[in-house]
C-alpha cells in the first residue's frame, strides 16, 4: 500500500484583525510577514507532521530566514478573509525557498506575493549544514518544479501569476474591476 502524497500547496483562510491594521483599515506592511510566516507553519504542522521546534530540538538545526522577497498588490482590509497557500519551489542540501500567495477568500485575485530564502543552519555552530536525508527525501516530494525558481525571476512571477488568475476568473465569469 503506497502513502497518500503530501500536499505540495497547502492553503488556508485567515481573518484580517483590526490590531494588525494601518488607519485605513488596510493589513499593516509588516503584518504580512506575520500571517505568511504563521500560516507556512500551520501548513508544515498540519500537512506534513513538521513541527519546527521539535525539529530544531532534535536535529539541533533550524531554517534561519536570509532573504524576504515581497509585492503588495491589493489591500486585504480589516475583517476580509483572505486565502493563503504557500509551497516550497526551491531547495538544495542547505537552502530552502518558499513561495507565499495571499488571495482574496476565492483564490482568484492576488493580493500579496512573497518569497522567503532560508538557510539550514547548526544550532551548536552557527554556521549552515546539511538537511538529513529524511528530511530531504520529504523536500523532494514537496518541491514544486511547475515553478522555475530564478533567484532574480521575482517580478516575472509576479506577473506570471496575475497572468493566469486572470485567465481563472474569465473562465468563471468574473467580470474584471
Amino acid at each position: 500500500m503506497s502513502a497518500t502524497p503530501l500536499p505540495q500547496t497547502p492553503e488556508s483562510l485567515h481573518r484580517i484583525y483590526f490590531q494588525d491594521c494601518d488607519q485605513l483599515g488596510h493589513l499593516n506592511n509588516a503584518r504580512y510577514l506575520d500571517y505568511f510566516l504563521n500560516a507556512r507553519e500551520d501548513h508544515t504542522t498540519r500537512h506534513y507532521a513538521l513541527n519546527l521546534g521539535e525539529l530544531a530540538r532534535e536535529q539541533r538545526s533550524a531554517w534561519v530566514i536570509t532573504k524576504h522577497h515581497i509585492s503588495y498588490l491589493r489591500p486585504a482590509n480589516h475583517a476580509e478573509q483572505v486565502l493563503i497557500r504557500t509551497q516550497l519551489i526551491h531547495f538544495d542540501n542547505t537552502t530552502l525557498v518558499v513561495e507565499m500567495q495571499m488571495l482574496d477568500q476565492d483564490g482568484l485575485r492576488l493580493k500579496a506575493l512573497l518569497w522567503s530564502k532560508m538557510a539550514f543552519v547548526s544550532l551548536v555552530t552557527g554556521k549552515r549544514t546539511d538537511h538529513a536525508d529524511a528530511l530531504m527525501d520529504m523536500l523532494h516530494q514537496l518541491d514544486v518544479e511547475a515553478v522555475a525558481y530564478e533567484p532574480d525571476g521575482f517580478d516575472e512571477r509576479v506577473h506570471q501569476l496575475r497572468r493566469q488568475l486572470k485567465a481563472q476568473r474569465k473562465a468563471a465569469g468574473y467580470s474584471e474591476e
